[in-house]
């Protein structure tokens, strides 16, 4: 009899490959390849601290070539613009444009997720979400990949104020919008330490 962590295993791999192939034919419509919709995701989700081509490798998994060719396809296609770092003129930023913020909006990814479970009961999704962060969270600390979490659940997030946050790793202030994007720096808070949030 298969253990409940292997069938959990194969209903996350199945809802994955299931993902892959929506996306597949969301970007087909589009002339554009899964990683090209993977990586347009990605930097509508990340912040300021996190939109390089190098926080874009660590993040979906892939090699530099991939992504600078992926980078280029979509500048090309005026999906993203780059630009060079006012602090640093050798840094990389990647920013969404007004078209791919809007091809994005067009998509509806996730969508039939949002409905679905919707249909489950509240206490069944948090236990799920519980579960699953559990074991990406160990998944990822075994591999020594980085957590990508959310600002709000960072350790080194402060709150300053009711709509006034500061990240203590990179010292600078955050809006509160800011603290719902993703963060290549994310340090999980420690034991001791409640979470504010994801």
């Amino acid at each position: 009899m298969k253990s409940q962590a292997l069938t959990l295993f194969d209903l996350v791999e199945r809802l994955s490959l299931l993902t892959r192939a929506d996306l597949r034919q969301a970007g087909a419509a589009q002339g554009l390849q899964p990683v090209h919709l993977q990586v347009l995701f990605y930097l509508n989700q990340a912040n300021r601290f996190s939109n390089t081509p190098q926080a874009l490798t660590e993040y979906l998994g892939l090699t530099k070539g991939t992504v600078s060719q992926t980078v280029m396809v979509l500048a090309r296609r005026r999906l993203l613009s780059r630009y060079a770092d006012p602090r640093d003129g050798r840094v990389v930023r990647l920013i969404l444009t007004e078209g791919g913020a809007t091809l994005l909006k067009t998509l509806s990814a996730g969508a039939a997720w949002r409905d679905i479970v919707q249909t489950a009961s509240q206490a069944r999704v948090t236990s799920a979400i519980v579960v699953l962060r559990q074991v990406l969270a160990q998944v990822q600390a075994q591999s020594g990949k980085r957590s990508f979490g959310v600002c709000a659940s960072c350790r080194h997030n402060q709150r300053l104020g009711p709509r006034s946050y500061f990240c203590g790793l990179m010292q600078e202030k955050l809006s509160s919008p800011e603290t719902r994007r993703i963060c290549r720096e994310h340090a999980p808070p420690l034991a001791a330490e409640p979470a504010l949030g994801a």
